[in-house]
């Protein structure tokens, strides 16, 4: 295992800041996983650390090691990094079979011949390639190549692993299966890694903390439910959550500090001293859907149901607002009914109108967090 630290990381492309000024410390043994949308950063953040790429400004420590330094200039290769990296596209030899692609990354630790046929068979044990490894690539499915990846990698055991986007290229089935398999991996390594994804659902699933990112700049680092119930600008608030979060732009109705309108809705946020202009969010499992009126509540119209399994997300119209909600099977609803919605104060997100930054923490109606 081995801890990695990052300082002031600037890495430009020309006129364009690609990493701007990133700061951030990885605890040993940590699954850290760098979100975002394309062109944010994170691949090139990843590159980085596994010394593809050369920095402009910054530091980098690896386990305490000084592995990259502008100021120094030093700039320790790739090589003598002791981490290991899966690609996005897993980089296989198209003629050596499977047991030769693993084999390949032990051959490089000069290994006894005995220790390393040992790890060989026990890896290919684990992952279920056994029965596999006299074939090539090119006759596996992409989910067997991945694991193939994996075992080239976990049979060398670096403290660090470095994963760019690994399953992207597989499908929806596929890909939650090998999450599954990722997480039990990593856990039972303890190796230090950091998972490159622009898929939230990876990120939520399997990390320890999230880092996500946006035009080359941290935007939050949190474990995934922090960073689903208290995202700490709009910008991640609407980035995460599938259905996404409502996010409602609001002023202050007449001179009731406690009380925000946008012309359509009510909203109560429960507590004083937020600006005039602000930005309520709510996720769509907090509101209170009845067909029955609810103290506090407004009427709204149900304009879709979309079932989803064991759940339903119905979309809400009340004049130009539109809003989302997720129910269960406790209540049918169907077009063009009349509901009623409630907002539940304690798990409403105020955001500054202005700046889009996260104001103070929800408060109840008694004034206690």
């Amino acid at each position: 295992m081995a801890s990695i630290e990052i300082e002031n990381l600037t890495k430009r492309y020309g006129a364009t800041t690609a990493i701007d000024n990133v700061s951030i410390e990885i605890e040993s043994g940590e699954f850290l996983v760098l979100l975002g949308p394309s062109g944010c950063g994170k691949t090139t953040l990843l590159r980085c650390l596994a010394g593809l790429e050369t920095p402009d400004e910054g530091e980098i420590y690896m386990d305490g090691e000084l592995v990259f330094s502008s100021k120094l200039n030093r700039i320790v290769p790739p090589g003598k990094r002791n981490l290991g990296m899966v690609f996005q596209s897993y980089a296989l030899w198209p003629h050596m079979t499977v047991r030769n692609n693993v084999k390949f990354g032990l051959d490089v630790l000069n290994l006894s011949e005995s220790d390393s046929k040992d790890r060989l068979d026990q890896v290919l044990k684990d992952l279920g390639m056994g029965d596999l490894q006299n074939r090539y690539p090119s006759e596996l499915s992409g989910g067997q190549q991945q694991r193939v990846a994996l075992a080239r990698l976990l049979a060398t055991k670096p403290p660090v692993f470095l994963m760019d986007e690994p399953l992207s290229n597989l499908d929806a089935r596929l890909r939650m299966d090998m999450r599954v398999e990722l997480k039990k991996f990593q856990a039972s390594t303890g190796s230090t890694t950091v998972y490159v994804t622009h898929d939230q659902t990876e990120a939520m699933t399997m990390s320890t903390r999230v880092v996500v990112m946006r035009d080359g700049r941290i935007q939050q680092v949190s474990p995934p439910s922090q960073l689903y119930k208290r995202p700490e600008n709009t910008f991640v608030a609407d980035f995460i959550g599938m259905p996404r979060i409502n996010l409602i732009k609001a002023n202050r109705s007449d001179g009731k500090n406690r009380l925000y309108s946008n012309g359509d809705i009510d909203i109560d946020i429960g507590w004083d001293e937020a600006p005039s202009s602000i930005v309520v969010g709510t996720r769509p499992e907090d509101l209170k859907i009845s067909k029955k009126e609810l103290k506090g509540s407004q009427a709204y119209e149900v304009s879709s149901v979309l079932p989803n399994g064991p759940e339903t997300i119905i979309q809400l119209t009340r004049g130009g607002t539109i809003l989302l909600a997720r129910i269960g099977h406790e209540i049918d609803l169907h077009e063009g009914e009349k509901v009623t919605v409630q907002f539940d104060q304690k798990a409403l997100n105020v955001y500054d109108a202005k700046s889009g930054a996260l104001l103070g923490p929800p408060i109840d109606t008694n004034g206690t967090n």
